[in-house]
């Protein structure tokens, strides 16, 4: 299915890294819904510049907490009753509230369990509620794109967000699992990992001393924006990668090898 056919879920596309992989989507033609928890006026705002200057209505802001099966399947709802079509793709992208600055990180003998708890309900729960109430009208069309949002702190730990990187190698996991499991009805699962992004809201914080660091290290030589990254999620989604699935594509400049 051409990316201009699909029908694509945003998670937490309301503000920072979500933003740019809406936009990336909606520029080559995609369906998008704009998901957000708390950012409405961004969301709205974001909805309404996609659709400027089209005679056919390419976004919709729709308002749902992922971790909640209601609330998800209530999107799903809601995006198919909008757009008249069922979503294809699903960018699981929301994150739990996080603040990527490791000067003010737990350290490994003072941080909670509730930390990893929060990470695990916003990333783990939040990709199994949309796979399962996607996964209905992905079957029936013997098509889907499941693409999860990861980090190259697997492989590369320079600041130990031990909560954050716990959930998103948890989800790494449901990633090829999802992949085995789900590829004989033609669904791909497939997750793209990035590093320190210049700029989002969650990198905000970082000192820019840390940026100057990653990007000396970097083959690339400069830190990757988030407009790069959506670009190479679009891979996931479009035609060139239908024999891909289980994969685990690190977007960082080449700073990790993976």
């Amino acid at each position: 299915m051409l990316l201009s056919e699909q029908t694509v879920l945003v998670t937490g596309a309301g503000r920072g890294l979500g933003n740019s992989i809406a936009r990336a989507f909606a520029r080559e033609g995609a369906r998008v819904v704009v998901n957000y928890r708390s950012s409405r006026a961004s969301a709205e705002a974001l909805a309404d510049t996609l659709n400027a200057g089209s005679s056919i209505l390419r976004a919709v802001a729709l308002q749902a907490d992922v971790t909640s099966p209601d609330d998800v399947a209530a999107l799903f709802s809601a995006a198919h009753a909008h757009f008249g079509h069922p979503i294809t793709t699903v960018v699981n992208n929301a994150l739990a509230d996080f603040s990527f600055n490791g000067d003010a990180r737990a350290s490994a003998d003072t941080i909670g369990w509730d930390a990893f708890a929060a990470q695990f309900e916003g990333t783990v729960r939040a990709t199994l509620n949309t796979t399962q109430a996607a996964l209905p009208a992905m079957r029936a069309a013997g098509f889907g794109r499941l693409i999860t949002i990861g980090t190259n702190l697997f492989q590369n730990p320079v600041v130990p967000y031990h909560d954050y990187t716990a959930a998103k190698a948890a989800v790494l996991s449901l990633t090829r699992t999802l992949a085995a499991d789900l590829g004989q009805h033609g669904i791909t699962v497939n997750m793209a990992s990035g590093g320190l992004l210049r700029t989002t809201d969650a990198s905000a914080a970082t000192p820019e001393a840390v940026f100057d660091a990653i990007a000396a290290a970097t083959p690339l030589g400069r830190v990757v924006t988030p407009d790069e990254f959506a670009d190479a999620v679009l891979f996931f989604a479009s035609p060139l990668s239908r024999s891909v699935t289980g994969q685990n594509l690190v977007v960082d400049g080449g700073l990790v090898k993976n």
